[in-house]
């Protein structure tokens, strides 16, 4: 799901303030300069460029000091602190003005986007909540965006949250604590498919489970855990999958020396053109039944490689075998296959 873009108008009015914010800027700046070297010209080399500027200071800011230059036997000179002061008093004064509202548009843009973002997560049904958008959780992120899948990231750091804006700028975030009800149920968690929870504690990822579970007991959640010993914790707490990275980390290296070519083909597959990845789909209870020829055509897009059924599997099944509710299709698939398959499924009744 993609966030909407800023309103032309609020870009216009943001760029006048910048504008603005500068002009008034500069001015003020023009004003200390021409003042300094005015004073400067008209008191005389006895008086020295701080001396020339302090006076130029304390009349654009109207602090109401005695005159550091003489300037009673001087109406020129007088006249010249007048332009001065109506200068710079609304130069200043204006600088303000655009600061406040600089400050002000930045904090309702900041409101707006919120908002919108909010209203966007409203709208998602079947989505995914990565709760922890680090080193692993924006792996998580990138998987799940070239498989064409919506989600919505939660991260309690801001900088994190900032990265992630840069590396997915199109995609649903929060800034909040993913351990929190409220902010699950702002990231959409009853209407949700499942729940990452990947952040680096262990023990805020038990949490994580635990709430999840309790929010929505039928969406799949999968914890990330460091230390062996918290993977029974997690399952109790909720967790359907716990993954341990280092555990993970050592079986493919491992995979890396003792079979290679698995290795570099899986890797090949992730990082085709295509992003082809292995897919499991389940055959819906409205779904009236079709033999495989009938169900699947033939095409680039999808690869029907096993069916599984009450624990037992048909591994590359022929086009007669007949598929029915309740089995989970395996196929290797780009993301517009899975969908188009979902679709076949979902219409085949």
């Amino acid at each position: 799901m993609k966030t909407k873009k800023p309103l032309l108008a609020d870009l216009v009015i943001s760029r006048r303030i910048k504008i603005s914010f500068i002009a008034s800027g500069l001015t003020l700046v023009g004003v200390m300069i021409v003042g300094t070297i005015g004073y400067r010209l008209i008191g005389g080399p006895q008086y020295s460029l701080t001396d020339c500027f302090y006076m130029t200071f304390i009349t654009v800011a109207t602090i109401g000091y005695g005159e550091i230059i003489d300037l009673s036997h001087n109406p020129g000179g007088r006249l010249f602190t007048v332009f001065i002061g109506l200068t710079g008093i609304g130069a200043f004064s204006y600088l303000l003005s655009t600061t406040t509202a600089f400050i002000l548009e930045g904090d309702m843009n900041l409101a707006l986007r919120r908002r919108r973002m909010t209203k966007q997560i409203d709208r998602l049904r079947d989505h995914y909540i990565i709760c922890g958008v680090g080193r692993v959780g924006s792996n998580v992120a990138h998987e799940l965006a070239v498989t064409a899948r919506q989600f919505v990231a939660i991260d309690e750091d801001p900088r994190v949250i900032e990265r992630f804006e840069e590396k997915f700028p199109d995609h649903l975030h929060l800034l909040g604590d993913g351990s929190d009800d409220e902010t699950l149920v702002t990231a959409g968690i009853h209407h949700a498919a499942g729940v990452f929870a990947v952040t680096g504690d262990d023990n805020r990822n038990i949490v994580i489970s635990l709430s999840a579970r309790q929010l929505n007991p039928t969406l799949r959640v999968v914890a990330r855990c460091h230390e062996v010993r918290n993977i029974e914790k997690a399952r109790k707490a909720g967790a359907d999958s716990t993954v341990s990275p280092d555990f993970t980390g050592g079986l493919r290296i491992a995979s890396a020396m003792v079979r290679p070519a698995v290795v570099t083909f899986m890797d090949e597959m992730l990082k085709s053109e295509n992003n082809l990845r292995v897919e499991e789909l389940e055959v819906p209870e409205s779904f009236g039944g079709k033999r495989v020829e009938e169900l699947v055509p033939k095409g680039r897009d999808f690869l029907l490689v096993a069916v599984r059924e009450q624990g037992t599997w048909q591994f590359n099944p022929g086009g007669d075998f007949f598929i029915k509710p309740g089995q989970t299709l395996i196929v290797i698939a780009n993301p517009l296959g899975r969908q188009s398959l979902e679709k076949l499924l979902t219409a085949g009744h």
